[in-house]
């Protein structure tokens, strides 16, 4: 079995994703109790998605939000670091072309998308600042960066149920539905150390990115976070 370690070593980190692909987006569904299609609406309304637009969604894993954005009428293209996790979209049939990238060395031409999205891949990035900065170059000037990651909770007793669930629950949900517990370990430890939606928010103004701004998701378990490249 196979789990990643907290300074997310690319290999480790696109060797645990392939290690749990087969069973990723049911897990997902389960421990977040019934709200991914909330959560990914949402995201698809914060890219207000033009006529004509291509959207780049990094680690789109097996395309499930790619496919959200196709179907609002986006070309998109889905790119992710794990083989395992784009084989799966692939064999599942998702509407989109699967690139694989690495998102601290994007493999497009400067200006090449009107938005680009990554949906809780940020925090597995080892230099999540980086992949912002590139996720700003490849979006052409007045296009948008969003983010949607899981976050830090406004309500500090829910806060502290919440960690209890990641710590406890998850991992004991994982053993049943899952193939990879330990990989349940570190995402719950990965969401645990991840920054609060101000400091995030802080990170998309020091890329450059203009009037950044988020929207608290489920009482703050997801922060939806977006900016625009600013015309030069």
């Amino acid at each position: 079995m196979s789990r990643a370690d907290l300074d997310k070593q690319p290999y480790d980190v696109a060797g645990m994703f392939d290690s749990i692909a087969a069973r990723y987006d049911l897990m997902n569904d389960v421990a977040a109790l019934g709200q991914v299609q909330m959560w990914r609406a949402a995201m698809v309304d914060a890219l207000e998605i033009e006529a004509e637009d291509t959207v780049l969604d990094l680690a789109a894993g097996t395309g499930t939000s790619s496919t959200a954005i196709a179907r609002a009428g986006a070309r998109v293209v889905a790119a992710d670091f794990s083989l395992g996790m784009m084989a799966e979209g692939r064999r599942r049939g998702a509407p989109v072309p699967f690139i694989g990238a690495d998102a601290q060395h994007l493999p497009f031409a400067d200006d090449s998308f009107g938005a680009a999205v990554i949906s809780f891949g940020l925090r597995n990035v080892r230099s999540p600042r980086t992949a912002l900065a590139e996720m700003m170059r490849v979006v052409r000037p007045g296009g948008r960066v969003v983010v949607c990651e899981f976050s830090t909770p406004t309500s500090t007793l829910f806060r502290t149920v919440y960690e209890k669930y990641l710590l406890r629950a998850l991992p004991a949900v994982a053993r049943r539905v899952a193939t990879s517990a330990e990989a349940y370990d570190y995402l719950a430890e990965s969401i645990l150390e991840w920054p609060d939606q101000e400091s995030l928010r802080r990170w998309f103004t020091g890329a450059g990115l203009v009037r950044a701004q988020y929207r608290n998701l489920t009482g703050g378990i997801v922060a939806l976070h977006r900016g625009d490249v600013p015309h030069s």
